[in-house]
């Protein structure tokens, strides 16, 4: 059985799209998950599953819809996934502030014709004090002035990479990785 990790995008901020993390729980375990667990408010899930994390993205956007009413994209990252991309994270050395480190985990890889068009990932960008890389199906940033400050905090990353994307800061991924391993 492998342990999951699901990221589930835009529930819980702001009124609508709102999921109890109770139901959230008795959803997933319905589906047929195992040992199920959440962490804050906002859309975050570890349990065990046989099914790949492609399998289990698109079974809970289902659930989600069909069971909670609620229709949200869903990212699934196994724990030695997630455990990877934090690993491979090109700007470790350069942050100190969990709360402003961003790892943004894409449903796929994109093409590499629309990276090479998105100048805030270009090798010469100028995007100071921030910055942000992608490698493979993960994007790194570090915002010390905060996200919603960042040089590239209006880029619609969906739709310039052209994949569904969700985001959590580092405490976040960190602590779903604890979590994942107990």
């Amino acid at each position: 059985m492998t342990t999951h990790i699901a990221l589930i995008r835009g529930i819980n901020v702001g009124t609508s799209k709102r999921v109890p993390m109770a139901a959230l729980r008795e959803m997933l375990s319905g589906l047929g998950y195992s040992d199920v667990r959440t962490h804050l408010n906002s859309g975050n899930a570890v349990f065990g599953s046989d099914d790949s994390p492609a399998e289990v993205a698109v079974a809970i956007e289902k659930g989600l819809a069909d069971e909670l009413k609620v229709p949200a994209q869903v990212v699934v990252r196994s724990r030695d996934q997630l455990i990877a991309a934090m690993a491979a994270d090109p700007l470790t050395a350069d942050t100190s502030d969990g709360s402003r480190h961003f790892l943004g985990f894409l449903r796929a890889t994109p093409k590499p014709a629309a990276v090479k068009d998105i100048p805030e990932l270009a090798d010469d960008a100028d995007n100071a004090p921030d910055e942000v890389r992608l490698v493979g199906d993960h994007l790194y940033m570090w915002c010390p002035n905060g996200s919603l400050k960042a040089t590239f905090s209006k880029v619609n990353w969906d739709k310039r990479l052209g994949t569904p994307v969700t985001v959590r800061n580092w405490n976040t991924a960190t602590k779903l990785a604890e979590i994942a391993a107990d």
